[in-house]
């Protein structure tokens, strides 16, 4: 039976960089959006949504579309059970149609005019309607049909009065909720595009531009060439496996310098297609040249998405499409729609399979020195800083003394297999800690297998522990540490998906220790 060769097996011990944190919510934060709201003294305008009227509140503005317009918002609520989303899609709906008040009391129980996730977009920035809980609404629709009647009774007055008082007592519980509702919105917002996945195959080649100019940089390329447990690992997968590339049509997605696809010509392949958008295309060409292979290999500028290639099918799909923490820039789709547009039933696409593993660091010092910077930097204060910096995840080089469990694989990918939509995903994982400590830091990173077919299998990891490569791995810094103890097992669940206004970014979600962290790849 094939065994798996890793030429690359020495450890790295690098130092672990400076880390930090963030925990979703806390007292501070809490304080923050609090003085936010003190602050803001000025009185609020609502425009009304049927007529360019201004009133002074929203329920002003409920009670002026019962009188001026024959239309309660909150019966069309209740009879639609709309939920907060559906109350936002509706609000927007309206401001941004402009539609009769009649027309809306009118709708049947059908598929509702607003269903699109376009209607997410708010019309008007900061719209008060938006900033208002609909349960809120619901509940107090007694006391607004009561004030919509005009009737200025002391009973009214003082209606009005503990309304006011009632809503004064859940403006914090409220805030939190907006807070939560705006960073969903916030990392949902449809971008009007065709389908849900907000894949790489529908962004218009401008709206891609700058990911490939930056592959047009000759630097980064020197940097891959020169990372040997990548640019080795295809080279011998190819060299120690000619039997997979004999007489074989070999397809390279995203070819830069044309590495790859001169091993596979090297390999025995018959005929070899390169693809590249970004301008290193042309020194691919001269590089092809140089080595008198322009005989075996046809390079093509543009985007495997948007070109014709000229077969109708390859045996083989090769491609060094993994990002930081494996998924980021979500090169894979673009590899998953050439297997899907060009691949023989019976061909392969490598590296064919990789695996997604986590694991907590654990560096109180380093740790606490990096959020200490941000209390006081040369005499300022910028504490506030934590909460911005902290959610975007970090790229850095990990020491492997300063991992505190063992790390477990949490999702497996078969580029033969896997469906676009599987891309995003929630997996459940359990981390056996193995030093009593302070945890300040999860850490992921991939490995990557050619194993399909091959008599001499290849992989090779970038984790901690193994040699460094230019991905080194990818920390979620945490704000406030917890403790652990060895033999403990950490139950925590992980969301991975795409942020959909930029397919190739991703955000990543832990459920940790009654915690939910969301961090950012971009």
């Amino acid at each position: 039976m094939a065994e798996y060769t890793n030429p690359h097996c020495d450890g790295v011990a690098d130092e672990m960089p400076e880390l930090s944190d963030s925990e979703d919510e806390d007292i501070e934060d809490e304080q923050l959006w609090q003085c936010m709201d003190e602050d803001d003294s000025e009185p609020t305008k609502v425009t009304c949504l049927f007529c360019d009227r201004l009133l002074s509140s929203v329920p002003a503005t409920l009670q002026h579309c019962v009188v001026e317009h024959q239309l309660n918002l909150v019966d069309v609520m209740r009879k639609h059970n709309l939920d907060d989303y559906g109350y936002i899609k509706m609000i927007n709906f309206i401001r941004s149609t402009k539609c009769d008040a009649a027309c809306l009391a009118g709708l049947p129980d059908g598929p509702l005019p607003w269903e699109s996730e376009d209607f997410l977009r708010p019309v008007i920035q900061d719209d008060p309607l938006l900033q208002t809980d609909p349960e809120d609404l619901c509940e107090g629709s007694s006391l607004s049909a009561c004030q919509s009647s005009g009737a200025k009774s002391h009973d009214a007055q003082e209606q009005r009065v503990q309304a006011a008082e009632d809503a004064l007592t859940r403006s914090l519980e409220d805030m939190q909720k907006m807070k939560l509702l705006v960073q969903g919105l916030v990392m949902n917002t449809d971008t009007g595009r065709p389908g849900n996945l907000g894949t790489v195959a529908e962004l218009r080649e401008d709206e891609d531009e700058a990911y490939f100019s930056s592959y047009g940089h000759y630097s980064i390329h020197e940097e891959m060439l020169k990372d040997k447990v990548r640019t080795e690992s295809y080279r011998d997968f190819m060299y120690r496996n000619p039997e997979v590339f004999r007489d074989k049509v070999v397809l390279d997605v995203g070819c830069g310098t044309g590495i790859l696809s001169m091993f596979a010509a090297r390999a025995g392949a018959k005929k070899v297609i390169a693809v590249d958008q970004s301008e290193i295309i042309y020194q691919a060409m001269d590089i092809v040249r140089s080595n008198q292979l322009e005989d075996k290999i046809t390079l093509i500028k543009g985007r495997i998405e948007d070109i014709k290639l000229p077969v109708e099918k390859v045996d083989i799909i090769i491609s060094e499409w993994m990002g930081y923490f494996l998924l980021f820039e979500s090169m894979l789709d673009s590899v998953l729609y050439a297997r899907d547009a060009y691949l023989a039933d019976d061909g392969s696409v490598y590296p064919d399979l990789c695996n997604i593993s986590l694991a907590l660091v654990g560096d109180p010092q380093k740790h606490q020195d990096h959020i200490a910077f941000w209390d006081d930097v040369y005499g300022f204060n910028m504490s506030c800083m934590k909460k911005v910096v902290v959610p975007e995840a970090s790229v850095e080089v990990v020491n492997e003394d300063t991992l505190i469990c063992d790390p477990t694989v949490i999702q497996t990918i078969d580029c033969n297999r896997v469906c676009l939509s599987e891309l995003e995903f929630a997996s459940d994982f359990c981390l056996k800690i193995t030093k009593s400590t302070e945890c300040t830091a999860i850490v992921g990173y991939f490995d990557i297998f050619f194993d399909k077919g091959c008599s001499n299998k290849v992989m090779f990891s970038t984790g901690p522990q193994a040699t460094k490569t230019h991905w080194k791995q990818t920390i979620f810094l945490l704000e406030k540490p917890f403790s652990v103890q060895a033999g403990e097992e950490l139950q925590g669940k992980i969301t991975v998906r795409k942020n959909k206004k930029d397919p190739r970014s991703l955000f990543v979600t832990f459920d940790l220790r009654d915690r939910k962290l969301i961090y950012s790849l971009q």
